[in-house]
């Protein structure tokens, strides 16, 4: 028997919630966020290799956007609000911005570099609202 995977946020609105982070990063010289992030979260793995490695940390290194992004990830703002920094600071060439933000949001939360501050709060809001036929 298969199992499904189970969604990571189901239904919620994404622009309701808060990211905040749960790995540091660094600016280049170059205005450009580089995220420092654990190559292993299995505590094993953690033991046995990582002290055998040059660099027990990725770096991964944003685009423009990416970091504009990555510097409004404050634990205070939600990704509605981060929505509308973006649209005011870049214009068109962010759009369709709540698409890309969805997808950049998700990548992030795949990969642990966010966790969603109030997930709990707005899905309890969600479950009190009354039900429209």
């Amino acid at each position: 028997m298969s199992r499904k995977k189970e969604k990571r946020t189901p239904d919620v609105n994404l622009l309701e919630l808060v990211p905040e982070r749960t790995v540091g990063s660094g600016t280049g010289e170059d205005g450009i966020v580089t995220v420092h992030a654990p190559r292993f979260h299995n505590r094993l793995l953690k033991r046995l290799i990582e002290p055998r490695l040059r660099r027990p940390q990725m770096m991964i290194r944003l685009d423009g956007i990416g970091t504009a992004v990555w510097e409004q990830i404050d634990g205070e703002r939600t990704v509605g609000e981060i929505g509308a920094i973006l649209r005011e600071r870049f214009g068109e060439t962010i759009e369709p911005c709540h698409d890309r933000l969805a997808v950049f949001f998700t990548q992030l939360e795949l990969s642990r570099f966010i966790r969603w501050r109030n997930l709990e709060e707005v899905r309890g809001r969600r479950d009190r609202a009354p039900r429209t036929p």
